[in-house]
C-alpha cells in the first residue's frame, strides 16, 4: 500500500514542478553557452604607465590652491593619450574633477571624457597614430575648452583617431535591470558604441576598471535568464517569490527521493511492442542518473533562496578620509628617488592619524593586453610602498598594516583580534568571481564564526564579509548548483558538467511526460471499455 502511493504521490508531484523544472533545465543549460559567447573586447585592463619628463610641472598643492580647493579625498595621476591629469576627488560622492598636472586647468566635464577614453581602450586597444573620425559632441550646454592640454584631451576622446563613434555615455549610480548587483562596482559609466551589434561598456572611471560589456545578444539572454530562471516575473511578490521558488525547489527535491526510493523497490518489466512499458524503461533509467543532478540543483537552489530571505540590501562599506590641501605635498622625483623604481600611480591615505602616500609601482613583467578575468580568475597585486608624508620614511608592510587598520575600522574589532591576515590574488570558493574586486586582503577573526573581512586597500571598500556558518550556503550553490567541484579540470570542463546535468532534467521531464500521457490515454480507454 506504502509504495502505491508513493506511485501515486510522485506522479503528481512530478505533474506540478515538470514546467518549472523545464524552464530552470532549458535556461540552466544555456548559461554556460552565454558566458562563453560574452561580447568580444579586446582587454580587460588598462595598460600601466609611468610619467614622463615634463608631464607633471605644476605640484598637487599647486593646482589645488589655484582652483580654490582646500581638502580632497583622495588623488591619483590619470592620463588621455599624452596628457596627465590629477584625478580628484572633492567630496563624498561620485564627483572626480581632472586637473591638469601642467597648467592647472580643470577639464571641463572630465570624468565623462575619461569613461569614454578608456571605454574605448577596453574595446579596442590602445588608440592608434591614425586618420581622424568625427565623434560624439559635447552636451549642448557644455563650452568647448580651448586647444590646451585640456582641449587635446578632449579632441583625443572627442575626435577619435580610429575606432568606432560612441553614441553616449552616462553616469551610473545605482543597479538595474541591466547593470545589477552581481557587478559590485559603483558608480560605473555606461558607454554605448555605434555598432550594429549595439555594444555597451560599464566602465569604473575611479580605477580604470571593466565591469561587463553588454550587447543586444546578452542583453536578451539576460532578460530571458531573469525571467525564466530567477523567475524576475514575479518580482511584484517582493519577498514572496521566494518563498515560491523554496516550494518548487523542495517539491522536485522530495520528488525525486521517491522516484529514487521507487527505483530501487521496483523491478522494470519488459514487454514487446508494449508502448506504456517501454516508456517507463526509459524513464527509469534516465531518471536514476538524472536523479543526481536533480538532487543537487534543488537543494542548492532551495537553500539559496532560503538564505535571501533574511538579507537586506547593503551599501558599499568604505573608509573615506579628507585631506586638508595645506597639509600635503606631492613631489613624483622626490617619491621616485625614495622607492628607487618607476612610479606608475599614487594614492593617498591615514593610518594611525598619520597621512601616508600609496606609490604604486610599474611593475618590471609586461602587462598582457589581453587579460580576461573570468578566465584568469586571478589579477596581479601591484607592488605598493608607504610613503609618511611627513618625514618620507618608509612604512614596512604598509599595505597588510593597512588593512588591518581598515578591517578594525569596518569590523568595530580590536587590532588585537585579527587572528591572520592574507593577500588574495586570484579567486576561491569562498571568495568567486561576483564578489569582482583583486587583489584583496582578507582579515581573519577567531570568533563569530571565524569572521573574514575582504579588504580593497586601494579604495578602502569592505569587498566582501563572510564567517562559517554564511560560507556552507556558498559552498553548496558553487558546487552543487554552479558545479565548481569540477574546478581541478578547467572552466570548460565544469560547463560541460553543468550542461550535461540540465539536459538530464529536459530529457526526465520528457520521457516523464510521454510516460504520463501514454498512461493516461491507457486509463481513459480502460473506462470506456
Amino acid at each position: 500500500m506504502f509504495r502505491k502511493n508513493i506511485y501515486k504521490w510522485h506522479r503528481t508531484c512530478s505533474l506540478i514542478i515538470a514546467v518549472p523544472v523545464l524552464l530552470w533545465a532549458i535556461s540552466g543549460f544555456m548559461h554556460p553557452i552565454m558566458t562563453n559567447f560574452r561580447p568580444a573586447v579586446k582587454t580587460q585592463s588598462i595598460p600601466t604607465e609611468t610619467p614622463g619628463a615634463g608631464s607633471i610641472q605644476l605640484s598637487l598643492q599647486q593646482v589645488l590652491k589655484q582652483n580654490k580647493i582646500d581638502s580632497i579625498y583622495s588623488v591619483r595621476l590619470v592620463h588621455i593619450d599624452t596628457n596627465w591629469f590629477y584625478q580628484v576627488k572633492t567630496g563624498r560622492n561620485y564627483g572626480l574633477e581632472y586637473i591638469s598636472t601642467k597648467n592647472g586647468n580643470i577639464l571641463t566635464k572630465g570624468d565623462w571624457l575619461y569613461a569614454q577614453y578608456i571605454a574605448r581602450i577596453f574595446l579596442e586597444g590602445p588608440p592608434k597614430k591614425e586618420k581622424k573620425m568625427a565623434q560624439m559632441e559635447m552636451p549642448a550646454d557644455t563650452p568647448m575648452p580651448t586647444i590646451d592640454c585640456c582641449g587635446e584631451a578632449a579632441n583625443t576622446v572627442l575626435n577619435t583617431k580610429t575606432g568606432t563613434p560612441i553614441e553616449n555615455a552616462s553616469l551610473i549610480t545605482h543597479f538595474n535591470d541591466e547593470y545589477k548587483s552581481i557587478y559590485c562596482l559603483l558608480p560605473v559609466y555606461e558607454v554605448s558604441f555605434k555598432r550594429d551589434d549595439h555594444i555597451r561598456l560599464y566602465v569604473e572611471t575611479g580605477l580604470d576598471r571593466f565591469a561587463v560589456a553588454v550587447d543586444k545578444n546578452r542583453a536578451a539572454f539576460t532578460t530571458f535568464f531573469d525571467l525564466v530562471h530567477t523567475w524576475g516575473w514575479i518580482n511584484f511578490l517582493g519577498r514572496g517569490r521566494l518563498f515560491i521558488e523554496i516550494f518548487f525547489t523542495s517539491l522536485a527535491f522530495i520528488t525525486s527521493l521517491m522516484g529514487i526510493y521507487i527505483f530501487f523497490t521496483t523491478k522494470s518489466k519488459r514487454i514487446e511492442g508494449n508502448k506504456l512499458v517501454s516508456s517507463r524503461r526509459n524513464h527509469r533509467y534516465t531518471a536514476i542518473v538524472a536523479s543526481v543532478f536533480t538532487l543537487m540543483f534543488t537543494f542548492s537552489g532551495c537553500y539559496h533562496a532560503f538564505s535571501k530571505l533574511n538579507i537586506q540590501p547593503k551599501e558599499m562599506q568604505c573608509v573615506t578620509n579628507s585631506f586638508a590641501v595645506s597639509d600635503i605635498s606631492f613631489d613624483l622625483n622626490k617619491l621616485q628617488s625614495i622607492v628607487k623604481k618607476p612610479v606608475s600611480n599614487i594614492g593617498l591615505t591615514r593610518l594611525n592619524g598619520i597621512t601616508y602616500w600609496q606609490v604604486y609601482l610599474k611593475s618590471d613583467k609586461n602587462q598582457s593586453n589581453s587579460k580576461d578575468l573570468m578566465k584568469d580568475m586571478g589579477a596581479a597585486a601591484a607592488a605598493v610602498v608607504y610613503v609618511n608624508a611627513d618625514n618620507s620614511s618608509v612604512l614596512n608592510n604598509g599595505d597588510q598594516l593597512y588593512a588591518q587598520h581598515l578591517a578594525a575600522q569596518l569590523s568595530g574589532y580590536g587590532k588585537q583580534d585579527i587572528q591572520s591576515t592574507q593577500l588574495i590574488t586570484r579567486f576561491t570558493d569562498e571568495y568567486n568571481f561576483t564578489d569582482k574586486r583583486l587583489p584583496v586582503w582578507k582579515v581573519t577573526y577567531p570568533f563569530n564564526h571565524k569572521q573574514r573581512l575582504y579588504i580593497e586597500t586601494s579604495t578602502g571598500v569592505l569587498a566582501k564579509t563572510t564567517n562559517d556558518s554564511e560560507l556552507y550556503e556558498g559552498y553548496s550553490f558553487a558546487l552543487f548548483h554552479k558545479h565548481h567541484y569540477m574546478d581541478f579540470a578547467g572552466k570548460t570542463t565544469r560547463d560541460v558538467s553543468t550542461m550535461v546535468g540540465a539536459a538530464l532534467q529536459v530529457l526526465m521531464v520528457l520521457i516523464g511526460s510521454i510516460l504520463y500521457f501514454r498512461w493516461r490515454r491507457r486509463k481513459l480507454k480502460q473506462a470506456d471499455q
